[in-house]
């Protein structure tokens, strides 16, 4: 029976971290790895902990009470934690367990000086680190002393951090069990930390060494600076050495001591090269057999390096998939698309099988290979000028990979170009039937795929779909519609251009785009603004409203028609959601929950707009924002005739004024189209999700999200599916919410991440893009989900990144600063409509502004200063 309780490290398969938690599971891989020393020990496995649990009837309803807790509520949580942490240690270890621990320690030898670590079953994981979230205990001696530290690392799975950080993470208490590891002590004459991957850029090729004098403790408390070395390529490229005035040293008796470094030696470094170099190839054969980059524990002793523990490195955002050994670049797509969250398995291969150009997986999100582009020189320069006209961010970290001359191969012009230079689209009237002509062939389009579908169910219905999506794919590129679009671009550049040369003018098209015809987007808003109109005289309804919950979905709509002026208010919702209904946040994926599918998410802009609005103030805004451009042209072409040959400047301006009027609207319709698309496909694919359902092959109906579409397709002609397939992706999922996309990744890992080369902002201020003129200083409403907005006319709205669902918003606000965003980017189109100063781009926006902060966003200039 105590092999259930004891097992030795080298009993120990990485395989059983539900037996001996995360560490004793990576120890045990690590005494396995040919070449790589590891102390001798032994574990106490989680059969033990779930003994000692046991014994102590009262900690399952402590662990009630706990479940039910506030993440927030930090004092109930010290409280109540700390009542499970005196329970456990006070339970006295019964007989036949410390016997086996006992063995365990005469094997190994009994006064010998161990180290005793937690080792939760959530710890050390591909997708949680829980770094320092259990306890570590150095040079302890003699039996008593051991089984005290072991009660007291059971003891640390219910820290009051630990608590937080699961309850924060979704992790049950129950299903995280802690094992413990025993391990003979070794008394280094210097220790620290490899990493095999550079834990900042995520460079894969590069490897930190951390090192000190004594034992690793001092660099992990925050003793002393460690000496840092970098490697790459076998070589040292890089290296810092500290004055290290103290370490820490064990003592004979047991536990450890601080100690002052002799003055002569605190500058010299901890490890020669040729140790540090060799410390890096073991570290790299510790990578390779646990398959991914390590955060490594070393000791070195007599010269010869031992491992106390190895982690996965957590942090680091994943590459894509290639199978080929050559250099890539990758841009991201999310954040194009205003939209840098993780997308489900389903979404992804939906938006790779309908999208323009092959798309990467990694990290649930998607990458564009940019890499041929940019080895050929034509093709590069048309490449950053798009880029860098959208999101300057993106073309300065290209520029930096590109100024590694040896990353990226020169290739001749003659391979495939990238995104057209400017100017260098063919020409095109400026003729509005042109948009009104692309407009009814999308919805004739739609309506066919909506007609068509409806007789398609099980593997006839994927068959069809992949027929459909070329003809998604024949809409997107469609010639007229491509030329439509750059037209309305080029001509908004051309006008800024030209604008700030001959009159000085910077940004002038924000305000001669104001109100312009057929943007389906800021339709949208303002049409939700003639919703509140039809609520607002019927205060039964508004009340109501206030009740419903965001989660809710259609049936408050049916409770709602009930009330005096309720079915007024219901007609009007419908009528929305007929026209806008397949929209959402985040909608460039189609499992996410779209504005038909939970109408509630609605619920709080709808009583913003009755709060903070007067009756008919869509239309009043609509014909403010077209009076103030046709008084700006007149503007601006009566100054451009004062100049010389101003006749001819002023006659090209108006052409481009008509231009960008006629087509910028169109900018928007694409997407719609895409969007309506998508919610077919959907609608159609959750009820062949219901027929497996019914049939028992799924157990609900969205677990298709977390499998592809080609899966997907397997499952419905085979009708069986990988339940733990699906669990793991679910996992994975979850874990992705942690991980923070970069606008730019190499293949060796790197995030490259660009800066603003601009000193013409106050000291202090946030730098970001310019994309929507003027200045407005404002209450700061930082807001992540929209579902939670709560805003007062005049607030400055900040949030990570604004897709067009969140245009409804847009018209109750004074301002807009987001994470993430371009010039052309829905957010800042939508913004320039409405007049709206607007800064995009502005990094760790959501964290460096308070909510409700006073600040001024410089519009123009591109820069946000807090004034309070």
């Amino acid at each position: 029976m105590s092999e259930r309780y004891v097992l030795d490290l080298r009993e120990v398969a990485e395989t059983r971290v539900a037996v001996v938690g995360g560490k004793g599971a990576h120890l045990g891989g690590l005494s396995r790895i040919e070449g790589v020393r590891v102390p001798g020990g032994f574990c106490v496995t989680t059969d033990a902990f779930r003994r000692i649990m046991a014994e102590a009837p009262s900690i399952d309803d402590h662990l009630d009470q706990l479940s039910r807790v506030n993440p927030d509520d930090r004092e109930a949580i010290r409280t109540l934690s700390a009542r499970i942490r005196r329970t456990i240690e006070g339970i006295a270890i019964p007989g036949d367990l410390a016997a086996a621990i006992i063995r365990a320690l005469t094997r190994h030898g009994e006064q010998a000086a161990y180290a005793v670590r937690s080792s939760a079953t959530a710890e050390d994981l591909p997708t949680a680190s829980f770094a320092g979230q259990q306890d570590t205990y150095l040079n302890v001696v003699g039996p008593t002393a051991i089984f005290q530290h072991i009660s007291r690392c059971w003891a640390s799975l219910f820290t009051e951090r630990a608590v937080t950080y699961r309850r924060r993470s979704g992790i049950d208490h129950r299903t995280v069990h802690m094992a413990v590891v025993v391990q003979r002590m070794v008394f280094p004459h210097a220790a620290g930390i490899l990493f095999t991957a550079d834990p900042v850029t995520g460079n894969r090729k590069v490897a930190t060494v951390d090192a000190g004098f004594g034992l690793g403790e001092a660099l992990v408390s925050g003793l002393v600076n460690p000496d840092v070395f970098t490697v790459r390529h076998g070589e040292i490229v890089a290296r810092t050495i500290a004055a290290k005035q103290r370490a820490v040293h064990g003592l004979p008796a047991g536990g450890t001591r601080e100690v002052a470094i002799d003055s002569r030696r605190q500058e010299q470094p901890a490890l020669t090269d040729a140790q540090v170099l060799r410390l890096v190839r073991l570290g790299r054969r510790i990578e390779a057999h646990f398959g991914r980059p390590q955060d490594i524990e070393w000791c070195l002793v007599d010269d010869d390096f031992q491992i106390v523990q190895s982690r996965p490195i957590t942090t680091l955002f994943p590459i894509p998939e290639t199978g080929d050994q050559e250099n890539h670049v990758y841009l991201s797509v999310g954040h194009q698309q205003m939209m840098t969250d993780p997308m489900k398995p389903l979404g992804i291969s939906v938006w790779q099988l309908t999208a323009m150009a092959p798309m990467h997986e990694a990290g649930g999100r998607l990458f564009v290979d940019a890499t041929r582009r940019l080895a050929s020189p034509a093709s590069r320069a048309a490449l950053l000028d798009v880029v860098g006209r959208g999101d300057p961010l993106i073309r300065d970290a290209l520029e930096t990979v590109l100024d590694r001359d040896d990353f990226i191969p020169s290739l001749p012009d003659a391979g495939p170009g990238g995104p057209p230079a400017r100017g260098a689209s063919a020409p095109i009237e400026t003729d509005p039937a042109i948009v009104t002509e692309l407009i009814e062939r999308s919805r004739t389009s739609v309506a066919a795929l909506e007609r068509d579908i409806r007789t398609k169910t099980g593997p006839a219905l994927f068959d069809f779909l992949l027929e459909t999506f070329e003809e998604h794919k024949r809409v997107l590129t469609d010639p007229l519609s491509m030329q439509a679009i750059m037209a309305g671009m080029e001509a908004t550049w051309w006008l800024n251009d030209k604008l700030q040369e001959w009159l000085g003018e910077k940004n002038a098209a924000d305000t001669l785009t104001l109100s312009a015809p057929g943007n389906v987007t800021s339709e949208m808003g303002l049409a939700l603004l003639d919703v509140a109109d039809v609520i607002r005289p019927h205060p039964e309804v508004v009340a109501f409203l206030r009740g419903v919950e965001y989660s809710e979905d259609n049936a408050f709509l049916d409770e709602l028609a009930k009330l005096v002026g309720g079915a007024e208010a219901r007609d009007a919702i419908e009528s929305y959601l007929d026209r806008y209904g397949m929209r959402c946040v985040g909608e460039i994926d189609i499992t996410r929950p779209r504005w038909r599918e939970r109408p509630a998410t609605l619920v709080p802009v709808i009583l913003d707009n009755v709060r903070n609005f007067e009756p008919g103030a869509a239309e009043r805004h609509f014909e403010q924002g077209r009076q103030k451009a046709r008084k700006k042209e007149q503007e601006v072409l009566s100054r451009l005739r004062a100049l010389p040959d101003g006749d001819r400047k002023a006659d090209e301006t108006k052409r481009m004024i008509d231009r960008v009027r006629t087509f910028i609207g169109y900018r928007e319709y694409p997407k719609y189209g895409i969007i309506s698309r998508y919610f077919v496909y959907k609608r159609a694919l959750l009820a062949e999700a219901e027929r497996l359902v019914r049939a028992g092959v799924l157990p609900e109906q969205e677990d298709i999200f977390y499998l592809t579409f080609q899966e997907l397709h397997d499952v419905a002609r085979s009708h069986q599916v990988d339940g733990r397939l699906i669990q793991r992706r679910k996992d994975a999922f979850r874990s992705y919410h942690a991980l923070t996309p970069p606008r730019v990744l190499t293949s060796d890992g790197e995030a490259v991440t660009g800066a603003y080369r601009r000193d013409d902002a106050p000291a202090g201020a946030l730098i970001g893009l310019p994309v929507s003129a003027g200045t407005i200083e404002g209450r700061a409403r930082v807001i992540l989900d929209m579902a939670e907005a709560d805003l007062e006319a005049g607030d400055i709205l900040v949030t990570a990144f604004t897709d067009p669902s969140w245009s409804p918003l847009f018209v109750g606000i004074a301002g807009l600063v987001t994470e993430v965003g371009g010039l052309m980017t829905h957010g800042a189109v939508i913004a320039r409509e409405y007049g709206l100063p607007a800064v995009v781009g502005v990094e760790r926006a959501t964290r460096l502004i308070r909510d409700g902060q006073r600040i001024r966003v410089h519009g123009t200039d591109g820069y946000i200063e807090i004034l309070s």
